[in-house]
């Protein structure tokens, strides 16, 4: 991994962090996950199979660490990895590393859903409530992956905007 790839992604991933923390929530107490946008938006930049790995880990991490969900550092972790590894393979195998507005779209809206459930499966395994499974789903799952996919397109936007794909190749 490049110092300039690791720097860039290790600034993404604080911005999803704060912006987390300052946003309120906007729907049932759902908040849009920033931090899974900075994942798939460092994904998508640096197009590399191990620094998917040590940015899918770190994002982990930090998610283990702010979530507010009984339980829910375990999932947190699995689901950022998991997803990181899915993300990566459908941009790099079906995708070839090529973008448009459709595939950043698709990028975001099935990379959150697939986060989403798996870390439902896995957290509501562990608290003993898997009963919950589909109404969390659908009411956070769901409008939370369209948040994220309008939210990708804005941030994947002014990132191409401010230059920063040049500045990786470099």
């Amino acid at each position: 991994m490049k110092t300039k790839s690791l720097v860039l992604s290790a600034i993404l991933l604080a911005m999803g962090t704060l912006l987390h923390y300052i946003t309120p929530p906007l729907l049932f107490g759902m908040k849009p996950d920033f931090l899974l946008v900075m994942m798939f938006l460092c994904i998508i930049i640096t197009k590399d199979f191990k620094s998917t790995l040590i940015v899918s880990t770190g994002a982990g991490l930090i998610a283990a660490m702010t979530t507010g969900f009984p339980g829910g550092q375990i999932p947190s972790i699995v689901d950022k990895v998991a997803t990181g590894l899915f993300i990566y393979f459908l941009y790099s195998k079906v995708f070839n590393f090529e973008l448009s507005n459709i595939r950043i779209g698709i990028i975001n809206i099935v990379g959150t859903i697939v986060s989403g459930l798996i870390f439902l499966a896995i957290a509501l395994t562990m608290v003993g409530m898997l009963d919950k499974f589909l109404i969390m789903a659908g009411t956070i799952v769901l409008p939370t992956s369209l948040i994220n996919t309008a939210l990708g397109f804005i941030l994947y936007k002014a990132i191409s905007t401010a230059g920063v794909k040049k500045l990786i190749k470099n």
